[in-house]
């Protein structure tokens, strides 16, 4: 039986997973996330490129690294925890005005590994926040190690202004032969040029920057059906299936593990 538990502190989400047969759908994130392997194997595409956390790895994502996942061996499972914190919030802990990328996917690395593990059990067990700020500065000063970090490459006009368009057409349906005008291309070369740079396609990208925004309204709101109108999906079940394929579980379920 699949597990899903999801709490905030400090602007940091923290998720305990546990699971057999789910199968996290291609999506990204716009937090930078960390994550330990707990037991079995995790095994994902990372911007295209096979990996496999073993227990104990710690696992390192981008801003909008566009990655998969589900558990290497189905009757062995998998359980695991992440970190989702706003690169407001890690660049601050860093004492860093610029964004700064991982250089590597997974690591082993006991400090770190234990550092995670404190603090998404504080923010889990919703202990006092001078608590979690601390063992969050204990977690973040473990990166200030220049080699743990690559230079962060900034995006090209077209995609800045592709994903711009996006954003603003999230109540709406997407339309391809509009966006693809903007940019006096054909729509199939417009597909083409947009899952070459991001990772996926204009519509993969359009639903998970809509999911993005739907999970904050709902952290705002609490209200299932508001959210529904608001982002124009055609009813609950809906907004439920799609949410699923990148959260693990329902709109409506979590609401109830977040309450």
């Amino acid at each position: 039986m699949a597990k899903f538990i999801y709490k905030e502190k400090l602007g940091i989400t923290a998720l305990k997973a546990s699971f057999n047969k789910f199968s996290y759908k291609k999506h990204s994130h716009e937090e930078y996330t960390v994550g330990v392997t707990l037991r079995g194997t995790q095994k994902y595409s990372l911007d295209g490129s096979s990996q496999v956390s073993y227990k104990n790895g710690i696992m390192l994502f981008n801003p909008e690294q566009v990655h998969d996942g589900t558990a290497g061996n189905y009757k062995e499972g998998l359980d695991y925890v992440i970190l989702y914190i706003k690169p407001k919030l890690f660049l601050e802990g860093l004492e860093k005005k610029e964004l700064v990328k991982f250089s590597s996917a997974i690591i082993y690395n006991e400090k770190i590994k234990n550092d995670i593990l404190n603090l998404s059990s504080a923010i889990l067990h919703q202990k006092n926040e001078a608590l979690c700020s601390e063992l969050y500065l204990k977690f973040v000063d473990n990166f200030t190690l220049e080699e743990l970090f690559s230079k962060y490459k900034s995006e090209d006009i077209f995609i800045k202004k592709a994903k711009e368009i996006i954003y603003y057409e999230l109540d709406d349906v997407l339309n391809l032969e509009q966006m693809s005008k903007e940019f006096n291309l054909s729509k199939f070369q417009f597909i083409r040029m947009f899952k070459a740079n991001t990772g996926m396609t204009p519509y993969q990208y359009f639903l998970n920057t809509k999911l993005i925004q739907v999970k904050k309204y709902l952290d705002i709101t609490k209200d299932l059906y508001a959210t529904v109108v608001e982002f124009g999906f055609s009813d609950l079940s809906h907004l439920n299936r799609h949410f699923k394929r990148v959260y693990g579980i329902t709109a409506y379920e979590y609401l109830k593990v977040k309450a």
